[in-house]
């Protein structure tokens, strides 16, 4: 399963109630978003896999694919799509091993565009950039411009993910810049409207 353009919700697991992941997630698909990526710091790893496993099969029945953030291993337990990966979560040709030539692997490149390179060479299928606003969930995190995005764009031919403190009324000109998917964790599981906030995202994809 692909990528396409549109909204990346990513979850939030310090602020989901477990018994309520799958409503949300639900929500926010119905609404159009693209791509959902399950993301869970905790040791809990029979309830990570049950939460990864409830959320497979909701984007598996609305054709969106569902990638976990981090953990390869639990990827492949809940027969997720794909895996997300950092700088310090392993090898590209390791989780390709271990997951599939079908597999969607995707890279955190912050504002690094050797990085993305590298990964690209690697074999990944995405790129992320960022963080280009303040960010709630990494307030620390290293600043991307626009430009980066420009620049991969014109250099790198895989789908581009922009993340970090993104708003419908920011992610207008990332979009513009060559960002494919924008990646939204508290913008959209933190309003109180979860449908009505994706939704909002979705738009500005139109």
């Amino acid at each position: 399963m692909g990528l396409r353009h549109g909204l990346y919700v990513i979850t939030d697991g310090a602020s989901t109630h477990s018994g309520q992941l799958s409503e949300r997630v639900a929500r926010a698909v119905a609404a159009g978003a693209a791509a959902v990526q399950y993301r869970d710091k905790s040791a809990d790893a029979g309830r990570r896999l049950q939460e990864a496993r409830a959320l497979v099969e909701i984007c598996r029945a609305a054709g969106v694919p569902l990638i976990v953030n981090d953990d390869v291993e639990l990827a492949a337990q809940a027969e997720a799509d794909g895996v997300h990966l950092g700088r310090d979560d392993g090898d590209i040709g390791q989780a390709r091993r271990r997951l599939g030539r079908g597999a969607l692997i995707g890279v955190s490149c912050y504002n690094e565009l050797e990085r993305a390179r590298h990964g690209a060479a690697a074999g990944a299928d995405y790129l992320a950039f960022g963080r280009f606003f303040p960010s709630a969930t990494k307030p620390d995190a290293v600043q991307a411009n626009p430009e980066l995005l420009s620049t991969a764009r014109r250099t790198l031919a895989l789908p581009l993910v922009a993340i970090g403190g993104i708003t419908p009324e920011n992610g207008g000109p990332l979009i513009a810049a060559g960002a494919d998917l924008l990646a939204v964790i508290h913008g959209v599981f933190g309003a109180p409207d979860i449908g009505a906030a994706a939704a909002a995202y979705v738009r500005l994809f139109d």
